[in-house]
């Protein structure tokens, strides 16, 4: 089912942070990459009630030990690079099942890049949202925006006006989240130049994935969250 095309190439070499000043190369993406990490998964200790799960694509993968990153202990980084809507719900299962304390999702942006519009990846992204609720009503879940992305490093030639159909997601998110009384983290505004709608260039590698700086100030917003678990 799986096609993990990372973004538009699955051949680009990436430069990794995993933490704050340490970095890891990453070799080529294969389009195996998904049920690798699925697999992976499996063979790890089972999510419990006790743990915190950070949900998501590559953002979320490349950002390491999520633990480390926030200060806090039992943080599991439940990234998939290139993973989308319909990749996330279909592992579900694994976190879920165990019932986690916390998870935070950020999903989307693979989404978009695969010419899905706005509305539909908002549609996906709430059906993930009721199942979690349905099966984990236990589980205080914290909705991430979608950050931004600078097309400027001539990296990702994405079609379409990306900047504007980010924005469109997170407002739909938004106000859905708060018409269902969940918890919304905008990190979209921290991200952007000012009076721009474009990645601030000291916060990305390539203009959609973070420097060790970008995952520092991520962190640093979600830690006012965790404060409360």
């Amino acid at each position: 089912m799986k096609k993990v095309n990372f973004i538009l190439s699955a051949l680009f070499l990436l430069i990794v942070v995993s933490t704050y000043g340490q970095v890891t190369k990453v070799t080529h993406h294969s389009f195996d990459h998904y049920n690798d990490k699925v697999e992976t998964f499996k063979k790890e200790r089972r999510v419990d009630s006790t743990d915190i799960v950070m949900l998501g694509n590559g953002l979320t993968e490349y950002a390491g030990n999520w633990s480390k990153l926030l200060g806090i202990k039992k943080v599991i980084n439940r990234g998939i690079a290139g993973d989308d809507v319909d990749g996330i719900y279909n592992r579900l299962n694994q976190i879920l099942s165990g019932h986690p304390k916390a998870i935070f999702l950020m999903i989307g942006i693979d989404d978009l890049t695969q010419n899905l519009n706005p509305e539909n990846v908002a549609e996906g992204t709430e059906k993930l949202i009721m199942r979690i609720r349905r099966e984990s009503p236990k589980t205080k879940l914290y909705v991430q925006s979608i950050l931004p992305i600078n097309e400027s490093f001539g990296v990702w030639k994405i079609q379409g006006d990306k900047a504007a159909e980010i924005s469109a997601v997170n407002n739909l998110l938004r106000k859905y989240s708060a018409h269902h009384k969940i918890e919304f983290i905008n990190l979209y505004p921290n991200f952007v130049r000012h009076g721009t709608n474009v990645m601030r260039k000291e916060l990305t590698l390539d203009g959609l994935h973070l420097s060790a700086f970008g995952y520092k100030i991520w962190a640093y917003e979600l830690r006012r969250y965790m404060k409360s678990l």
